[in-house]
């Protein structure tokens, strides 16, 4: 096998299939596993058991699939719009803010099927070949497998940042039992003395350079959290309901972020450009059809309602918002009561203050 011929040829078709980089890295990630030790002995994964499960297979390659010799990490830009567009919809507190990533089509779908025609074409090239391919999907340090193939730095937000590419970007991996050469690309850590990202965390969840507390990060709270959000952080989570992009938003990297050629990642329903109101009044019927085939679907038609009541309770005082919460405050479900009745108790109490003017 002419191992440079092979490199050349993947790279080739990754851009074909819409990936921006593909490179073979390091199988080492022995740092990355003493930083997992160290972030769940804090408890900062919350809820999230499964983080500390397997941790023998995340540190090691080799044990998730066995044979492995080379990772082939690739990176998959799905932007559509430009920024100023996010800045605008969480700057109108009547909008509801997604995360970019759960616009679209389900990521792991997307990437993975494209791996797959990666490996089977490479199998047409070379004959059978022993691969799995991953995104997101399996118990693996993929940050660190992807800035050991050389596809970015990983920044003091946590997110992996390509200085040409930003960091508006899906992860993917083909673990192989063939023995490719590594690529040899080191990408310099470049976020240097610059703490935008940590300063603008609404909910203060970076709690240091390279350092996040899942317990108060919004995406956690919206995401995967199935209990009642904190109290003091509902304030601070203002009109973001599935996820948070504020740390990209703000890292001056991202000015150089690329859009995706991919149409998998268009914005599906208009949830780019919704209303708070209109999404809340959305039954379960309809809340499983906008959330079908889409990230969204991770969480409950609950989850959903909590997420929306925080942010109508957040919004400027409305007497629309205040009909609209009354819908649901006798609601079945104990926890979206609970949010509802806090929104409504919020709304109330500025509606009292006159800070309904600015409207």
């Amino acid at each position: 096998m002419n191992t440079a011929r092979v490199k050349r040829l993947l790279s080739e078709w990754a851009k074909e299939l819409g990936f921006d980089q593909l490179s073979v890295g390091r199988l080492d990630l022995d740092k990355d596993a003493r930083k997992l030790h160290l972030w769940l002995e804090k408890g900062f994964q919350g809820t999230m058991k499964y983080m500390g499960n397997n941790l023998d297979k995340r540190a090691n390659p080799k044990r998730l699939f066995p044979g492995t010799l080379s990772v082939i990490s690739v990176r998959m830009p799905y932007r559509r719009e430009p920024l100023a567009k996010d800045r605008s919809i969480l700057a109108d507190d009547t909008k509801a803010f997604i995360s970019r990533y759960a616009l679209g089509r389900d990521y792991h779908k997307t990437v993975r099927t494209r791996l797959k025609k990666l490996g089977k074409r490479l199998e047409s090239e070379i004959g059978s070949f022993g691969y799995r391919v991953f995104s997101d999907s399996a118990p693996i340090l993929e940050r660190g497998l992807a800035r050991n193939a050389g596809l970015g730095w990983i920044g003091k937000n946590t997110m992996l940042i390509h200085p040409k590419a930003g960091s508006y970007f899906f992860l993917g991996e083909i673990f192989t039992d063939l023995n490719i050469p590594h690529c040899n690309i080191r990408i310099e850590n470049k976020c240097g003395p610059c703490t935008k990202c940590i300063n603008i965390c609404p909910t203060k969840a970076i709690v240091g350079p390279y350092q996040i507390d899942a317990r108060k990060c919004i995406s956690y709270l919206t995401i995967e959290s199935k209990e009642e959000i904190p109290l003091e952080l509902r304030p601070l989570i203002g009109n973001r309901i599935f996820g948070c992009d504020d740390c990209q938003i703000i890292c001056p990297w991202n000015k150089f972020s690329k859009t995706s050629r991919i149409g998998d990642f268009d914005s599906r329903h208009n949830l780019d450009n919704i209303s708070l109101i209109k999404l809340f009044l959305m039954d379960s019927k309809e809340f499983e059809k906008i959330s079908l085939g889409s990230p969204i679907k991770r969480i409950s038609h609950e989850q959903w309602l909590r997420n929306i009541a925080v942010a109508l309770g957040n919004a400027k005082a409305n007497k629309d918002i205040i009909q609209t919460l009354g819908t649901r405050s006798n609601h079945n479900s104990d926890l979206v009561r609970k949010h509802v009745n806090w929104a409504l108790s919020e709304q109330k109490r500025k509606l009292s203050r006159g800070e309904n003017k600015k409207l």
